[in-house]
C-alpha cells in the first residue's frame, strides 16, 4: 500500500510542511514518486515516520535523530552507535519522567491542600 503526504501527514501526526521538512534535512528518505510526481509512501516509510515521530515526542533533539537516520543508511556496522544514541536518550527520558513525578506530586500536594482550604471556608461560611 502507498500513501500520499496528505494520507502519510494524517497517518503520521506530523504536518505536510514538516513531513517535506524532515525529507529536506535528511531524516526521511525522498519516498517514490507516483507518475503525476507526486510523494508515495510506503509502509516502510510510514513505519520509520512512526518511529522518528516517537523519538520526537521523547524530546530527542533533531541533531541527534539525522545521526541515528545517517547511520541507518550505513547498516548493521553502525548498529553499536544506534544502540547507544537510543540508551543515552532512554536514561534522559527516564531523567525527565523521574522530574515530572516529583513536580506531578508537588501539583499534587498544592490541589489537596487548597481543597482543605475551601473545606474550611465551607465551614466557616
Amino acid at each position: 500500500m502507498s500513501y500520499s503526504i496528505a494520507q502519510a501527514a494524517q497517518r503520521s501526526g506530523l504536518s505536510i510542511d514538516t513531513l517535506r521538512y524532515y525529507e529536506r534535512i535528511g531524516l526521511v528518505d525522498p519516498p517514490a514518486r507516483d507518475s503525476g510526481g507526486r510523494r508515495s509512501y510506503s509502509e516502510e516509510d510510514m513505519g520509520w515516520l512512526a518511529f522518528v515521530t516517537r523519538l520526537r515526542t521523547t524530546g530527542m533533539p533533531i541533531r541527534m535523530m539525522r545521526e541515528f537516520a545517517q547511520l541507518r543508511h550505513r547498516g548493521d556496522l553502525t548498529a553499536g552507535r544506534r544502540k547507544q544514541i537510543l540508551v543515552e536518550h532512554r536514561n534522559d527520558v527516564r531523567a525527565r519522567i523521574a522530574e515530572l513525578q516529583t513536580s506531578l506530586e508537588v501539583l499534587d500536594y498544592k490541589i489537596d491542600h487548597y481543597a482543605v482550604v475551601e473545606r474550611d471556608l465551607e465551614a466557616t461560611a
